[in-house]
């Protein structure tokens, strides 16, 4: 039996065996996620309250200047007025309000004529409402507007009696309205200047010195949606009556010191017309 062959002798220790290249570093231990660990902690955590993620600046410390800009928040909803009467008093006021519909007649139906009127009272209440059958005859009802159909003429008065029934009514009254230079056309009818308060010719409501529609004055003065359609005499004599309201002691001021100024004119024109007859020899003179 052969002897054993001397094994060769182990490698001198290294003086520190921490520092030993060949040594291999033990890798760490792998910790587990908190699942692993615990089956019950993903339930747990599902329970507990969500924080949000803390974003790389940090929070800022409050350094006293001005807060951060609201977000904006959407206006509130407009709530949309509705034209109602402001009373149960249906009697004639010292101002009304007229508002009239028109229908085509002629050869091509672009001559207007009187087709309803309507006037209410200061308080918004009717106090007159006709539909009118025309003296000529009807050729565009014009209903997309003016809201007439041939079945209100079953019922219409004649113009004649209608044109007296108004004029009677506005007789020494306030007349109020929008463009009225217009309704009384179709009427047929003048009324005193200095009793007329028209929507469209006040200054104040104009825009760069020009007239507004009813509908644009109704939404601005009101809150009032109107003429969405078809247009209501009723619902237009009410709207240009509730704004004559709104501004009536301002307005009846200020037509008050136009006419004085007009007066005053008038009288320094008379005196001046005076002076310069008094004083040219072609106007005879007159002995007493």
């Amino acid at each position: 039996m052969p002897a054993p062959t001397p094994s060769s002798p182990p490698p001198p220790a290294a003086a520190n065996p921490s520092h030993n290249p060949r040594r291999k570093r033990k890798p760490r231990p792998k910790t587990a996620p908190p699942s692993a660990l615990n089956p019950n902690w993903a339930q747990l955590q599902s329970k507990l309250p969500h924080r949000p993620a803390a974003t790389h600046l940090g929070k800022r410390k409050h350094d006293g200047g001005p807060p951060a800009p609201a977000e904006p928040s959407s206006p509130p909803a407009v709530q949309e007025v509705k034209l109602e009467p402001t009373s149960d008093d249906t009697s004639l006021t010292k101002a009304v309000a007229i508002d009239c519909e028109m229908v085509g007649v002629g050869s091509d139906g672009s001559k207007s004529a009187l087709g309803r009127v309507t006037l209410v009272n200061s308080f918004g209440n009717v106090v007159y409402d006709e539909y009118v059958r025309t003296v000529e005859r009807i050729v565009d009802y014009r209903t997309r507007i003016s809201g007439i159909r041939p079945k209100h003429m079953n019922k219409a008065k004649e113009f004649w009696a209608v044109q007296k029934e108004v004029a009677e009514l506005i007789k020494g009254r306030i007349l109020v309205g929008h463009a009225l230079h217009n309704d009384l056309k179709v009427l047929l009818l003048s009324h005193p200047k200095k009793d007329i308060r028209d929507t469209s010719e006040y200054e104040v409501f104009r825009r760069e010195r020009k007239r507004r529609s009813l509908k644009d004055l109704a939404a601005e003065v009101l809150g009032a949606k109107i003429q969405q359609s078809e247009h209501c005499p009723i619902e237009d004599a009410r709207a240009a009556m509730f704004i004559y309201n709104k501004h009536k002691k301002a307005w009846e001021k200020n037509m008050k010191e136009q006419f004085k100024f007009k007066k005053k004119l008038k009288k320094r024109g008379k005196k001046k017309t005076t002076e310069s007859n008094g004083n040219d020899p072609n106007v005879p003179t007159v002995l007493l």
